[in-house]
């Protein structure tokens, strides 16, 4: 199945995708979340490019499991995003990821203000690769 995973973020929508056999996540790129027209369109060429079957969404819980402000903000995104595109959409436990892309990408040596621009995308890779991981069990 050929997936897509976005790590909502106010500011940036992290894009990551499977590969063609499902097994492998790959960081994609940003898209800036406003306009969020603009989003929507770059996710629609995306999707089209990469034939996606399934869209999972990072859920940010609380370290305790439960929803805070911004699981509630990404709630109203998934809701919105359901509406306008064909396939189905997801969520996914999205907690720590944006440290464990922040610790992967300054292991292998990439600088702050580049892994400040990468960080997005290898979060959503990190999310989709656990998302794999769990349909494999």
């Amino acid at each position: 199945m050929k997936l897509l995973a976005i790590d909502h973020g106010t500011k940036r929508m992290g894009i990551a995708a499977s590969d063609a056999l499902g097994m492998m996540a790959h960081p994609l790129e940003f898209i800036p979340a406003k306009p969020f027209d603009g989003f929507l369109q770059r996710l629609k060429e995306i999707m089209a490019e990469r034939e996606t079957e399934r869209i999972v969404v990072g859920m940010p819980h609380n370290m305790d499991g439960s929803i805070g402000p911004q699981a509630k903000l990404v709630q109203d995104f998934v809701v919105v995003l359901e509406k306008s595109v064909a396939v189905p959409v997801v969520t996914w436990d999205e907690r720590l990821t944006s440290a464990a892309a922040e610790d992967r990408l300054r292991e292998a040596g990439v600088n702050a203000r580049e892994a400040k621009k990468k960080v997005d995308a290898s979060a959503a890779a990190i999310l989709l690769q656990d998302y794999m991981d769990s349909l494999a069990l």
